[in-house]
């Protein structure tokens, strides 16, 4: 059951960014460019680079997250950018401003408003709980300490030979 829950959390998670990548690349990028613009964090230069290259980056993760090479890693980074997302959506919260997030395509959304948050979170939750899962399965018991020449590992509390 933990498996298929893993499965289907990883195919979401993946979808979530190929399904956002691809909206972004299929518009012009000077539109994405605005997006970003109206967060008024990176300097003017920085914007074609960011426009071009995120939503390609956004879909390879998102690819790679689907074919369930590297799981955990990948799920990570993709944690990661959300964890930023929603940090920026934080910040910009805070501070007044009230920008297209451009998240999935250019006036795709209405602003930094309660869905905004609530889709964000849920989107981190699902990251951190594909992240967390991979990371837990791949878990091996290892010894704690090996006995000398043995080249067996004992647990702790255990007398060598049980």
């Amino acid at each position: 059951m933990k498996r298929w829950l893993l499965l289907i959390g990883r195919l979401a998670l993946g979808g979530i960014f190929l399904y956002a990548g691809y909206l972004k690349a299929s518009q012009p990028w000077p539109n994405f460019a605005i997006s970003i613009e109206s967060w008024k964090l990176v300097p003017e230069t920085w914007l074609e680079p960011i426009a071009r290259i995120l939503p390609w980056v956004e879909m390879t993760l998102g690819l790679a997250t689907i074919t369930g090479i590297f799981a955990r890693w990948f799920s990570s980074m993709l944690t990661a950018m959300l964890t930023f997302f929603l940090g920026l959506g934080v910040w910009g919260y805070a501070t007044g401003k009230h920008p297209d997030c451009g998240c999935f395509g250019t006036g795709s959304s209405e602003g930094l408003d309660f869905k905004w948050f609530g889709e964000h979170a849920a989107m981190l939750a699902l990251g951190l709980a594909v992240t967390i899962g991979y990371f837990m399965s791949g878990r091996k018991r290892a010894p704690v300490f090996d006995m000398p020449g043995s080249g067996v590992g004992v647990e702790p509390g255990a007398v060598a030979g049980d």
